[in-house]
């Protein structure tokens, strides 16, 4: 049975106004819209774009690149000789509108990203590195497990937060991703299940589907994780890997507490999984209560593999991370990453081997430059935005933000043309679920973080979600 839209019906259903500038983008983020909203149903035909060029008044190439931008996305399907239908894209695939590949210049406020501004002791770290760096051109420049101070620096570092490391339980990475890209490459499998939480970090997910991996979601409630559906998910999908983040979870800003540290572990030991734990926003602790040690603290098998990153903390661009696990899981990850670049920079290495030796003085900076913006962006939505609800957390990097109703795609729209660029929730799920949320970080000073809930204020009355009937296409 053929499903379609006549060209009059999707032009009563677009409402885009004449004067709209670019008059293509509008209609594409009209119709995508009505898509997501479930007024326009999956794998229905929509007319030819002559047709509805003609029934909205408009160019034909303004309607062809309109379809073209929906196809970019995600949201069309076209097929010689059949048309196009409608279509939802995987989550992980951003197509044209992919934040990560935007260029940094193009005057919108950057707040789809989580990523902090250099520390202020970067400059000094710099200098002090650059003074030993010509040491190590004696050699060939390549330590596939990353150079011996760094290692020493990570595994102290450990030790301190409760989980006695050697240096040698150590690899260095070129960031956190590729941490995760070659945990994913060396234990995840084409149709293996993975365990992932609801919402969580998108590039985990990227690496999962990158290895054909099957994801088992398991929500996240507002209140955190509860550890009974963790051990319910991991039973009934028979994962023997997981991929959590228990320290100021990335968007949710949950802290996993020590309890539930104990029992997710035991579970993992019981279903015989491995857990990854991501610890990139670790270090970031806002406020000055105690945090619980390490996940892998309570670990006392080797199933426990952390992940950590100099990105949150002291600066995204020295692309420096690691991974802390057994020494031979480190000679195995050191033969996988030969295939891709052999080892991570020297001098970034260098550098964050200086700072790990400041870290308490950075992590104050952060409490007080990173507190002040969370406290602004909190302030800044209660009272611009006040139907819209978020718990405070005591550290990370972002707020995740419940809207009131499911519209977290047309708000990000309606953010991009005033300016904003923002995360909607989907990006953050397996299946295209989220849609009520947004992830807003507050790692912007708080003038940019103010300033931006102001703009996408401004634009949520006009795009505001409008429930409808869904739309019964002509048969």
């Amino acid at each position: 049975m053929d499903r379609y839209l006549s060209a009059p019906q999707l032009a009563r259903l677009v409402r885009v106004p004449a004067d709209a500038r670019p008059y293509y983008r509008a209609l594409a983020a009209q119709v995508r819209e009505l898509i997501l909203d479930g007024r326009l149903p999956v794998g229905v035909r929509v007319p030819a774009e002559r047709h509805l060029a003609e029934a909205l008044g408009v160019s034909r190439t303004t309607v062809t690149t309109a379809y073209d931008r929906l196809r970019e996305q995600g949201y069309l399907e076209s097929r010689q000789g059949s048309g196009s239908r409608t279509a939802l894209p995987d989550p992980g695939a951003l197509g044209t509108d992919n934040p990560w590949i935007a260029p940094d210049d193009d005057g919108l406020l950057p707040m789809h990203s989580a990523a902090p501004p250099a520390t202020a002791l970067l400059g000094e770290a710099i200098e002090e590195a650059g003074r030993g760096y010509h040491r190590y051109a004696l050699g060939m420049g390549y330590h596939p497990a990353g150079l011996a101070p760094l290692r020493e620096a990570i595994a102290r570092r450990y030790g301190e937060r409760g989980l006695p490391t050697r240096p040698e339980q150590i690899i260095v990475t070129s960031g956190a991703q590729q941490a995760v890209h070659l945990l994913m490459a060396a234990l995840a499998g084409p149709g293996d299940p993975v365990l992932v939480e609801s919402p969580t970090y998108p590039h985990a997910l990227d690496a999962a589907r990158m290895r054909g991996a099957r994801l088992v979601p398991v929500g996240i409630p507002d209140d955190g994780w509860h550890i009974d559906l963790v051990t319910c998910a991991l039973r009934q999908s028979s994962a023997r890997l997981g991929y959590v983040i228990p320290d100021f979870q990335n968007p949710t800003g949950h802290l996993m507490s020590r309890e539930d540290r104990v029992a997710l572990v035991d579970a993992a030991r019981r279903y015989d999984v491995t857990l990854l734990a991501d610890e990139s926003w670790a270090e970031t602790a806002l406020d000055e209560a105690e945090t619980p040690p390490p996940l892998a603290a309570f670990d006392t098998d080797g199933r426990v593999v952390s992940m950590g990153s100099a990105s949150k903390l002291w600066w995204g661009g020295l692309r420096v991370g690691w991974v802390r696990g057994s020494a031979a899981l480190v000679r195995r990850l050191a033969v996988l990453r030969s295939a891709v670049d052999i080892a991570t920079p020297v001098f970034e290495q260098l550098v964050v081997a200086r700072l790990f030796e400041r870290i308490e003085e950075t992590r104050a900076e952060r409490r007080r430059t990173m507190g002040a913006s969370r406290d602004a962006l909190a302030a800044a939505l209660r009272e611009a935005l006040p139907r819209w609800s978020f718990r405070l957390p005591r550290g990370g990097g972002s707020l995740w933000v419940r809207l009131d109703a499911p519209a977290a795609t047309a708000v990000a729209e309606a953010a991009a043309a005033r300016g904003v660029r923002l995360a909607p929730g989907p990006w953050f799920g397996v299946d295209g679920t989220l849609e009520g949320h947004l992830r807003l970080p507050f790692t912007q000073p708080p003038q940019v973080v103010t300033e931006a809930v102001r703009r996408i204020a401004g634009g949520v009355p006009q795009q505001g979600y409008r429930p409808r009937e869904p739309l019964t296409p002509t048969l």
